[in-house]
């Protein structure tokens, strides 16, 4: 049973929004800063890296927009709410780190590409040196506060916001060492920044695969992981009345579990007998997985094989 399971859908909406807003703002101030040092600097690498950082306001207004949906209430057009908003909004930061991959190996491929065709990368700044171990801490910063509130409350949007800042901090990390390499090792050893763009953008690649392969596969209806389903099993088996059941499907809105089965019954049970059973079964459900989770029970009297 997750935590978000006991907070309400407003303080969840809210908690989902400050975290964002503040992560917003901090890529404001911090977007900017690494785009002035970059230039100031003469460091490439860090006006990229800047560039990068912008990215984030994309994702950030994403989540802010589709937890905001995702959010209200049940109505004729959704009856089962809105939760997919929120994995659409997962699927959406997930292509936008893939994007920002690819920006990353282009860029990267073509300094290289220009190093060794005789181009010469010209030495960056004490100014980006700093700049560079400002951002990897800020970011890192903001990773850890923003994946801590994603997991409190549940929200697969948030989380993947947070994967979306620690791909900057490993971005400025690729900056550091490049813009440490180009200052200290010598002109020849400037090549560093680009190769180590290419290793930071593989790094990304890896974790976009990670976020957008489940909110994929949710919005595929696909059904639950398998250890989650066994579980549902037992409890199912444990409830008093459940001679056995079948047609077990499941599948996910947003932070929302969704449960349909056919449970056998004995069939000298009268009606109010049934579905208290059911009702048994809805209630363990529920217990174990949150107050949203939707079940859906079938009553079938057990008629043995002779």
């Amino acid at each position: 049973m997750t935590e978000s399971n006991d907070i309400t859908d407003i303080a969840r909406e809210r908690k989902a929004a400050r975290v964002t807003w503040i992560g917003f703002f901090t890529n404001l101030v911090l977007s900017a800063a690494k785009i002035v040092a970059g230039v100031v600097g003469r460091s490439s690498a860090m006006v990229a890296d800047g560039i990068h950082s912008l990215s984030d306001f994309v994702t950030d207004f994403i989540v802010i927009i589709f937890i905001k949906i995702s959010s209200k209430n049940e109505d004729s057009d959704h009856p089962y709410g809105h939760g997919k908003y929120e994995t659409f909004a997962t699927m959406l930061i997930s292509f936008a780190l893939f994007i920002v991959a690819v920006g990353i190996f282009y860029s990267g491929s073509v300094k290289i590409y220009e190093v060794l065709n005789g181009g010469v990368i010209e030495r960056p700044t004490y100014l980006a040196l700093i700049m560079a171990a400002v951002s990897i801490v800020v970011k890192e910063g903001l990773y850890w506060y923003t994946i801590i509130v994603g997991r409190k409350i549940d929200s697969p949007a948030v989380i993947a916001n947070g994967w979306h800042h620690r791909s900057d901090a490993f971005s400025s990390i690729g900056t550091l060492i490049g813009i440490s390499g180009a200052m200290f090792l010598g002109e020849r050893w400037r090549i560093l920044d680009p190769i180590t763009s290419l290793i930071v953008g593989l790094f990304i690649v890896g974790v976009a695969y990670k976020l957008a392969r489940p909110s994929i596969q949710e919005l595929l209806e696909g059904s639950l992981p398998k250890e989650i389903e066994t579980s549902i099993e037992e409890k199912i088996r444990e409830t008093p009345g459940v001679i056995t059941f079948h047609h077990l499907r499941t599948r996910k809105n947003g932070n929302t579990f969704i449960i349909d089965m056919h449970i056998k019954v004995d069939p000298a049970s009268s009606i109010v007998e049934a579905h208290d059973i059911a009702t048994q079964v809805e209630n363990s459900l529920k217990a174990t997985f949150g107050r949203h989770t939707r079940v859906n029970v079938h009553i079938e009297p057990y008629m043995p094989k002779v």
